[in-house]
């Protein structure tokens, strides 16, 4: 088992890596979720899907067991920003308005993690192994980008995994469902971890 970080500097050194990450996440996100979100060719990506963001894989013989994207708060594309921002600003209408507690933030020590999945075949007995290399992935590519904080809009069941994992993660959001399952926004603190 892997886990990559990929950018658009990198791509090409992972061959169809970062296809499949788009395909893994049609399969999690449309067909699974039954989401309605853009596809083309079989894969998943939206209007965050841009070189400022980057995006972790975590991956066996070709194969995509689990992803997050990546994206910094000072990211802008056209109207769009990140998607917790764009949110708050009434850009999405499959997400609530009032989804966090404050203003969202732009600052360059802050980045957003979103599009987190598990794929749902990956085997039972490797889930906790793969959820575990996801977020030490993640939270180490985020470190090595600057930040010291992320935000992600997640399940609301975080607390149960969060501190099994060593992160320092707080609520930044009301409980609100979406699609049948109660998320969150949470902010994850790495500051502890930058040394």
């Amino acid at each position: 088992m892997q886990t990559t970080t990929l950018s658009f500097a990198n791509l090409h050194n992972h061959g169809e890596l970062f296809a499949n990450l788009l395909r893994a996440r049609r399969q999690s996100f449309i067909i699974q979720n039954r989401w309605d979100l853009p596809e083309a060719l079989g894969m998943e990506f939206d209007q965050y899907d841009t070189p400022a963001s980057r995006w972790v894989a975590v991956h066996e013989f070709g194969r995509v067991l689990a992803g997050i994207r990546l994206t910094p708060t000072t990211a802008r594309c056209g109207i769009y920003t990140y998607m917790i921002r764009d949110a708050q600003l009434g850009l999405l209408d499959s997400i609530p308005s009032d989804l966090l507690y404050d203003d969202a933030p732009v600052a360059e020590n802050i980045w957003e993690s979103s599009r987190v999945f598990v794929a749902h075949d990956t085997p039972q007995r490797v889930r906790r192994l793969v959820h575990g290399h996801l977020i030490s992935e993640m939270t180490k590519s985020a470190r090595d980008l600057g930040a010291t904080r992320v935000l992600g809009l997640i399940p609301a069941s975080w607390p149960r995994w969060s501190k099994r994992l060593g992160l320092d993660t707080s609520a930044a959001g009301r409980v609100m469902e979406i699609d049948g399952i109660n998320n969150q926004v949470v902010s994850i603190d790495l500051s502890g971890k930058l040394h």
